[in-house]
């Protein structure tokens, strides 16, 4: 179990404070929005009402002792900035940050921010990809050249084993699992034969992956 101190209580930072909390973690919620933090109370460890971009206000929360500090500001640039570089100063062990354009993305590495997270971004590369292939199902990026694709059995693979296909051979890709059903088989075997209705997800190169499922 994780503690988190998230800051910001908009449409993504309430998101973002219900799935860690679906996942178990303890949740310090923070927002300068009486509403807002009242409508997160149900599902976070505890929630207060404050400015983040005041110093003894951050200091008092003991940012030092949370695992991970998350600033969700939305519509206010300044104050994201700057409660980034004071969560940063005041010994936040790991600071992330979100930011709406690729210069914000920037200013908050360049001010504190181990990691941003620019959600329109992500969404519009997922949206893309997803929506572009008749083949591709799910995405993770990885990192900028290598992600892992749930892809359905092209039909040419029906009824072939694993080791037949050769992809690791010839395009470097990995089948890390074959999903049935919503089933998952993790301990995937060279001798696994291929059905119409499962699907695979594969960790590879991009243009690796595009170049195998001809996308």
């Amino acid at each position: 179990m994780k503690s988190i101190l998230l800051i910001g209580l908009g449409h993504f930072g309430t998101l973002i404070a219900k799935e860690i909390n679906t996942l178990g973690h303890q949740v310090m919620a923070v927002d300068k929005n009486e509403d807002r933090v009242n409508a997160a109370l149900p599902f976070v460890t505890d929630a207060l009402i404050g400015d983040s971009t005041n110093e003894n206000f951050l200091n008092s929360l003991g940012v030092n002792n949370y695992d991970v500090c998350i600033v969700t500001i939305g519509g206010d640039f300044q104050s994201s900035l700057e409660t980034t570089s004071l969560l940063k100063e005041l010994g936040g062990k790991l600071v992330v940050a979100r930011a709406d354009r690729e210069v914000q993305e920037k200013f908050l590495l360049r001010n504190g921010a181990d990691e941003v997270v620019n959600p329109e971004k992500q969404i519009a590369r997922w949206t893309a990809i997803r929506f572009t292939s008749s083949y591709i199902l799910d995405y993770i990026k990885i990192d900028d050249d290598h992600a892992i694709f749930e892809v359905k059995v092209p039909a040419e693979w029906v009824g072939l084993q694993v080791k037949e296909l050769e992809i690791r051979q010839k395009f470097g890709i990995n089948i890390m699992a074959i999903k049935e059903n919503g089933d998952m088989n993790v301990t995937v075997s060279p001798d696994d034969i291929l059905r119409e209705d499962e699907t695979l997800l594969v960790l590879g190169e991009h243009k690796a992956i595009r170049e195998c499922f001809h996308l």
